[in-house]
């Protein structure tokens, strides 16, 4: 119930519905921007593979850091994350605001099981890889992180500069 009520309490971060069940995972329905469009967050939207026009390959390790860690991307643009794990520990990338990752790793400090279930999101095992498929509408400075208790606070997070 606890979960529950903290990821109701993050709604408003996101303009999403939260759903948690007892297994640990989480997701958000779908979310709107300001203006009420469905599906599109403050940072951008799910991005369809058929329009990405290029790929970003990122390594996250046991250093605690993503390797680019700083990224310059073009408004509108759609990119394909190839995001590996080299550490032998598990690592997620999660893409968003500052102040979203901020609040979203207090709670995962909160409720250390969670795994995540959308599309701005990957968790990947030790030596494995996944991809994030997403379009950036909005210029601005936004970020990536990973959300495992302790990785963001020990400065696991990068930066995406997006210009118009």
């Amino acid at each position: 119930m606890n979960v529950v009520l903290a990821l109701l309490a993050m709604m408003p971060l996101y303009s999403t519905v939260a759903v948690g069940d007892s297994s640990g995972h989480h997701a958000h329905g779908h979310a709107t921007t300001p203006s009420g469009r469905v599906g599109e967050r403050e940072f951008g939207r799910t991005g369809d593979p058929e329009k990405v026009t290029r790929a970003i390959s990122i390594d996250m390790s046991d250093k605690m850091r993503f390797n680019p860690s700083n990224l310059r991307v073009k408004q509108g643009e759609t990119v394909r994350f190839v995001v590996s794990n080299s550490g032998k520990t598990m690592h997620e990338m999660v893409l968003g605001t500052m102040q979203g990752l901020k609040e979203h790793a207090a709670l995962m400090r909160k409720h250390a099981g969670m795994e995540h279930d959308e599309s701005h999101m990957v968790h990947v095992e030790p030596g494995g890889s996944q991809e994030i498929v997403w379009q950036f509408t909005r210029a601005g400075t936004f970020h990536y992180g990973c959300l495992i208790p302790g990785h963001f606070e020990a400065g696991m997070v990068g930066k995406i500069v997006v210009a118009r």
